[in-house]
């Protein structure tokens, strides 16, 4: 679970819905686009607000930053069924909203889980997007010692779904906090605060559909290598969701470039956001040469 160094949106960014043929989503967005549009997917847990700390140095690089909310993700909206959140599902979403950004080169950023979410929109459909960066996100599922939790959030949630949301998702929720370690705990009250109403907000058939994927998805580097499409591949220098060698390995099959962010473990984005900005705006400055 990405931890946002900040709540406050800078100066130059905002909050608005962004109407799609699937719906309408919620974002965060920054930036005139003069270099071309970024669009920022987040991972299992996770919400727009995990970008937060990339958008005024991606948007100073030039970009316009388009970080959203998933289909039933913490402000948009979705149904009380797991249907609605397959990754065939959650992909199209991903080419609806790139299609509703409009022209210009387009460069799309999955974070964890929403890596796996914009491979499979790539995979189908490549056309709309400049390039695709992989942010620790691996090429299948999630490590046997990260499958354990995931597989216990997924059985708890789905043992309550016969329960309103209102009393199933605190329950889980404080069953979590209680297996977190102590470095764990949120920084301030506020931090905290956030974390438990962007969970209670998000639908439980999303987290219970979304937390399959990560147990069951396959490799599929293979089938993206193939997509003639520029990629990079970064991650933090420590990652227990995907080891880094793994993505290290990931990179080399997909022919992409690689940049580890020294200090950084599963959320370089939220934990070292500068270099991260900088990474990906030199990856997507390249493209334009």
């Amino acid at each position: 679970m990405s931890k946002p160094p900040r709540l406050t949106l800078p100066s130059a960014a905002r909050a608005r819905r962004l109407p799609t043929a699937r719906g309408d989503f919620a974002v965060h967005e920054a930036g005139g686009g003069a270099r071309g549009t970024a669009l920022l997917v987040p991972g299992f847990t996770g919400s727009k607000e995990d970008f937060i700390a990339l958008l005024e140095p991606l948007a100073a690089a030039g970009y316009r930053v388009v970080a959203v909310d998933g289909r039933g993700q913490y402000e948009t909206p979705g149904p009380r069924e797991e249907s609605a959140y397959t990754l065939e599902e959650l992909a199209l979403d991903v080419l609806a909203q790139a299609h509703a950004l409009g022209e210009g080169p387009l460069h799309l950023v999955g974070h964890s889980l929403g890596g796996l979410i914009s491979r499979a929109a790539v995979l189908r459909d490549p056309a709309p997007f400049a390039s695709l960066t992989l942010m620790s996100s691996g090429p299948a599922a999630i490590s046997e010692e990260q499958q354990a939790r995931t597989k216990l959030l997924v059985a708890a949630l789905e043992s309550l779904r016969e329960m309103p949301p209102a009393e199933s998702m605190p329950a889980v929720w404080a069953a979590m906090r209680a297996q977190d370690p102590e470095d764990a705990v949120p920084d301030s009250p506020e931090l905290a605060a956030f974390l438990r109403g962007r969970w209670l907000a998000t639908v439980p058939e999303q987290l219970i559909t979304t937390g399959r994927v990560l147990l069951s998805e396959p490799d599929r580097v293979a089938e993206l290598a193939a997509v003639p499409l520029p990629k990079l591949v970064l991650s933090g220098a420590v990652d227990y969701a995907w080891p880094v060698p793994l993505m290290d390995d990931m990179a080399d099959r997909l022919g992409a470039s690689r940049v580890v962010v020294e200090g950084a473990e599963h959320s370089p984005n939220a934990e070292s956001p500068q270099v991260t900005a900088d990474a990906l705006a030199a990856f997507w400055d390249s493209r334009a040469r």
